[in-house]
């Protein structure tokens, strides 16, 4: 079991080893996008770059960055994910929308 704490909503949320950090936020009221990103966001994919996080606590805990990330990414912090492409192995704290 894994502890995901979203640091500005301030909740704390529980899930299975390998679940995906944005369905568990979705399911939990965690808006993760913001204004143009609800409009455009690819529904999961990683095509679109518009849920990103920080992960500011367990990285070692989350899967690999995928490709998807590698290039959505590059310019970015190595402390920023895609929502859609992690999973989550063990406990983590994140911030939406950094």
């Amino acid at each position: 079991m894994a502890n995901i704490k979203f640091v500005n909503e301030q909740t704390e949320i529980i899930a299975m080893d390998g679940a995906n950090l944005r369905i568990k936020a979705m399911e939990h009221g965690i808006d993760l996008y913001k204004f143009m990103g609800k409009l455009t966001n690819c529904g999961g994919y990683g095509q679109c770059g518009t849920c990103i996080v920080e992960i500011t606590a367990g990285a070692d805990q989350l899967s690999p960055r995928t490709a998807s990330e590698e290039r959505k990414l590059k310019r970015k912090p190595a402390s920023y994910r895609l929502a859609c492409q992690v999973l989550v192995n063990g406990d983590v704290s994140v911030k939406t929308k950094p």
